[in-house]
């Protein structure tokens, strides 16, 4: 049975304000949250004034300082730790970044918590601080060397190769570091039911959170449940346990009430990871027809002086060609902030932002199409490990967005389209690729005597419709309504809840839910396939409600990754597995136009064609792919994170500072799917759909902005100034073509 379009399973809860999510709990005598936060770069704090804060009526703890017997370090995520970051504040007097809490405030209301937090004063001993990747005092380090497990893509000898390329193009791009600022601020409900702490939160990752409050607080992960059915948009700032979560804890016991955070917008620049600043040197070495000879792209990126973030740039751009001799360098720049993190296309963004722009470089200097170019340089076969894709249809992708986009009526010439009304019109393409990531899952599902189905699974719920994935697939494959199936995900009292982001949340849990609906057939009596009568089957049973549970894995993952899952630990695998490699890709057409006069960018039309494998819900991944291509072009046009060089930390902190895409911003947004199962993968054959849909867009952007003006933007966020003049500007570093313009031409 092929259940039809239908609209989210929790659309009506979600419209209606019926869906809770963390902060909405309100138990009785809630007391509430606030931190006071440091206000140097970097140094340590020689004393605390909390009296002022004291004396607000309402206040009843003012919290400075935690014994390490109390309260431990939570450990890297990506250090197999538990949270964004190693350093735990509140545990010692050094102050790491500007915006670091130093105090927690915990009163009868929130306005006596704020107001109690805005009068703790500090005297400090201030240190030299850097927050850019080129400041004084900032350090480099190689990543191979400190991370070798993250090591260098090398194929054969590129730069040989590119020295003795005929064409040649040797560009550096710039991307600015970014917030992922989601509706949801980051907020907790934190209570005691006797021994048992219950916390209530909006995360991507509730089992880390679960076992890292217990290794912090000396508890038994299984005293600790955390619930999260929602998310208020994670995009990766919920991938690990927050800072805040165990001193919430700690204060909740001492008070002997529930305490509820939450942080408020300026703040949570500071409380949670961020993407950073980095930096991509592109060269690209090609024959005169433009088949690719050399590669290299040497990346850094900046990092906090506590943890190394790796960079994986280059597992992404040294497999989106066919180029024999691939180098991949990157480095890591320690300066004074937070731990960065992952923010949706965390590194694959940037990078196609880099690698993308310098390809229409080469498409120009070459005198080729830039499709065709693209098309020119396919492969069937992954150019790091020599194995073949699960499966790859970029081609395909770009021959169907080309012929629906209408790129064959695009004049190449830079600067040669102009609407009616004077604008300069652009076209842009550029193609985007996200590894494939699978992760171990359990599943549980039972069937009711009144007909329902419940299943519960490892997943969280944060706006990308992973419930209406499995609703889905639970009513087709038994035929029942979807209104019928109760999903469970985001919650620890139902199964281990690993984490999700990197796309692979579908990927993993609907295996394991086909798995489990193989083993509730069994049970039922039913067959492998067929519409099921499950009332009347679970009738027939005669033992009251049947009830399974299964684990799954991704392809060669060992055991132990299944109890490094159940232990809250990062157990992802991929994307090059035994016997393939997985990534998912895209297409994107764009098209500029720049108002001839004030030069204000505007994006009257997109197109995305995406391989994701089997699209589960199509729904839901519609939705995934206008929200990833909103952000590519608020990635391309609005969005940058400014540092301040004078004070740490960063300035623009408010949703009116920091400029995001806004529906004045959006106009016609049109996808498209392959819709061709990866049954390599799984046998469900579905692919990681959320970060690709983004990955491409902004360079298609940079690149229709060169097609308008003739003028190549390097650095993101494009604005206004970097489009002034009308004339095309030949940048060193890449022989260009001669290119003329007729800016009267009609478009």
């Amino acid at each position: 049975m092929k259940t039809p379009d239908l609209p989210r399973v929790d659309a009506h809860e979600k419209v209606t304000g019926s869906a809770r999510y963390g902060a909405d709990r309100v138990p009785a005598d809630l007391a509430y949250a606030m931190f006071a936060v440091a206000t140097i770069g970097r140094g340590r704090t020689v004393a605390i004034d909390t009296a002022a804060a004291e004396a607000v009526p309402g206040v009843r703890l003012v919290l400075t300082r935690f014994d390490e017997d109390e309260l431990r370090g939570p450990g890297f995520l990506m250090g197999g730790g538990f949270s964004f970051q190693s350093l735990q504040p509140l545990l010692s007097d050094v102050v790491a970044y500007r915006g670091q809490p130093i105090a927690l405030v915990v009163a009868d209301t929130l306005v006596a918590a704020t107001e109690a937090a805005e009068l703790v004063r500090a005297r400090y001993e201030t240190e030299p601080f850097a927050v850019g990747l080129d400041d004084e005092g900032a350090t480099s380090v190689i990543q191979e060397e400190a991370l070798p497990w993250f090591p260098d893509v090398k194929v054969g000898d590129a730069e040989t190769a590119y020295a003795a390329s005929p064409v040649q193009i040797d560009e550096t791009y710039l991307h600015p570091a970014q917030h992922q600022v989601p509706m949801e601020l980051i907020s907790s409900v934190v209570e005691w039911r006797g021994d048992r702490l219950v916390v209530h939160e909006g995360t991507q990752n509730a089992g880390a959170l679960r076992h890292g409050v217990a290794t912090q607080l000396n508890l038994d992960p299984a005293d600790v449940d955390v619930i999260s059915p929602y998310i208020g948009g994670g995009f990766g700032s919920r991938n690990a346990l927050q800072p805040h979560i165990g001193p919430l804890a700690l204060a909740a016991r001492r008070l002997m009430r529930p305490v509820k955070l939450v942080v408020p917008r300026p703040q949570t620049f500071h409380a949670g990871s961020f993407r950073p600043v980095s930096r991509h040197r592109i060269r690209l070495g090609a024959d005169p027809s433009g088949r690719l000879l050399a590669a290299l792209h040497d990346a850094e990126h900046q990092t906090s002086r506590h943890d190394l973030y790796p960079a994986m740039f280059t597992e992404m751009t040294s497999r989106l060609y066919a180029v024999p001799h691939f180098g991949g360098r990157q480095r890591l720049v320690q300066t004074d902030v937070q731990t960065p993190g992952f923010m949706r296309a965390p590194m694959e963004g940037p990078a196609s932002f880099a690698f993308e722009s310098a390809m229409d470089a080469l498409a120009y200097a070459t005198g080729q199409d830039p499709v065709e170019l693209r098309l020119a340089n396919d492969t069937a076969t992954d150019p790091v490990t020599g194995l073949p894709f699960s499966s790859r249809h970029l081609a395909q992708c770009l021959t169907r967005g080309a012929e629906r986009f209408g790129w064959g009526k695009r004049d190449p010439r830079p600067g040669s389209m102009r609407a009616a009304d004077g604008s300069f019109v652009g076209l842009g393409v550029a193609v985007g690729a996200h590894p494939v990531l699978v992760a171990p899952a359990a599943a549980r599902m039972s069937a009711a005597a009144d007909g329902r189905v419940t299943v519960s699974v490892d997943g969280h719920e944060m706006g990308q419709g992973i419930r209406s994935a499995i609703a889905l697939l639970v009513a087709e494959d038994l035929g029942v309504p979807v209104r019928d199936v109760v999903v469970q995900v985001g919650d620890t009292r139902f199964a281990p809840q690993h984490l999700t982001a990197g796309a692979w949340g579908t990927a993993t849990a609907l295996p394991a839910v086909h798995k489990a609906l193989r083993e509730l057939r069994k049970h039922l009596g039913t067959g492998d396939t067929g519409t099921v009568d499950v009332a009347a089957a679970v009738r027939a049973t005669g033992g009251g409600s049947p009830e399974v549970e299964v684990t799954s894995m991704g392809p060669g993952q060992p055991p132990e990754m299944l109890d490094r899952s159940r232990a809250g630990l990062f157990s992802a695998a991929g994307p090059v597995f035994p016997d393939f490699t997985a990534f998912s890709w895209t297409a994107h057409f764009v098209e500029v136009r720049i108002e001839a006069t004030t030069r204000r960018i505007s994006v009257p039309r997109a197109l995305c064609v995406a391989d994701c494998g089997r699209v589960a819900s199509p729904v839901t991944a519609a939705s995934q792919v206008r929200g990833g291509v909103v952000w590519g072009i608020s990635q391309a046009l609005r969005e940058s994170s400014e540092v301040d060089g004078r004070f740490g930390g960063f300035l623009n902190t408010t949703l009116e500072e920091y400029p995001v895409a806004v529906n004045a911003d959006i106009q016609e947004i049109d996808f498209d799917f392959i819709d061709e199962p990866d049954l390599l993968l799984n046998d469900i054959g579905v692919k990681g759909l959320g970060e690709v849909t983004m990955i491409g867009a902004a360079a298609a952007v940079a690149n229709a902005v060169f097609h308008a003006t003739g003028q190549r933007q390097n650095q993101l966020p494009i604005r206004i100034e970097h489009v002034m003049g009308t004339g095309p500007i030949h940048r060193p570093g890449h022989k260009a073509i001669d290119e003329h313009r007729d800016l009267n031409a009609p478009y």
